[in-house]
């Protein structure tokens, strides 16, 4: 076994070993994986460590840690809450996004493969008791981010993503799809029972989980369609404020924390 870690701002996770193949996921500075599979020269099967998430990514876009490394940088988490800032040593500057893992910081440096980097922007620690009353605060730093299937930052993102880099950004990890998220917690039986921070599940014609958004006060909703933006939420699902429609047909809401 292998592992490795993202050393670049933001690195698409394919389908497929290929350039061309749809981008599922996203890796962010910082996010460390485990490496399955070698294909060809370039590519490389990873399971990404925050989220258990299986795809491929370029080989030169990771570079290689040592076990150790890697269990150690699992077991304690910063995570930057800028929503862009950089590190930046002598020979390199990296822009890196709001979500960003900040391995091995302390006294405003982080170190890769003892490499080291200056961060001197605003980050946040994984938490045994994640404080939902951030929740809010976070999601809103993403309004307008456009939508992008697989995105998880802020100049691109999908639902589940959205909903997993917020969670994040509070210390909870998240699966990556909102079938998979929704999955875990409790069921709430009426949207009326809902807070602010929980999360609310919608589905197709096929009765399959196919959207996630995250509930706020007063019968309304944050979530990733087009762009992220506030919609209304009752128990039919979600009303389009712009096109006067429901967009979205509610399956069930759950509270996370």
């Amino acid at each position: 076994m292998k592992y490795g870690i993202c050393h670049l701002s933001v690195v698409p996770c394919r389908l497929e070993p290929s350039d061309s193949s749809e981008m599922v996921t996203q890796l962010l500075f910082g996010e460390t994986v485990k490496i399955y599979e070698e294909k060809r020269a370039d590519w490389r099967k990873i399971k990404t460590a925050h989220d258990n998430y299986e795809c491929w990514v370029d080989k030169k876009q990771i570079i290689e840690i040592t076990e150790e490394e890697f269990s150690s940088l699992n077991s304690s988490s910063f995570v930057s809450t800028d929503l862009v800032h950089v590190v930046k040593n002598d020979d390199l500057v990296i822009p890196i996004v709001i979500g960003s893992s900040l391995p091995n910081f302390g006294n405003d440096y982080i170190s890769i493969n003892e490499v080291k980097y200056n961060y001197d922007g605003n980050s946040t620690q994984a938490s045994s008791s994640p404080d939902k009353n951030k929740l809010i605060e976070n999601a809103f730093m993403y309004l307008n981010s456009p939508y992008l299937w697989g995105g998880r930052s802020p100049f691109g993102i999908d639902c589940s993503g959205f909903s997993q880099i917020v969670y994040k950004l509070v210390g909870f990890s998240l699966p990556r799809d909102a079938s998979q998220q929704a999955k875990i917690g409790q069921t709430l039986s009426f949207v009326e029972e809902s807070e602010p921070g929980d999360l609310a599940f919608f589905d197709n014609e096929e009765g399959n989980i196919i959207h996630v958004g995250i509930v706020l006060e007063n019968n309304k909703i944050i979530h990733a369609s087009g762009c992220v933006r506030i919609d209304k939420l009752d128990h039919q699902g979600i009303y389009n404020v712009d096109t006067n429609r429901y967009s979205h047909r509610l399956r069930l809401i759950k509270k996370i924390l």
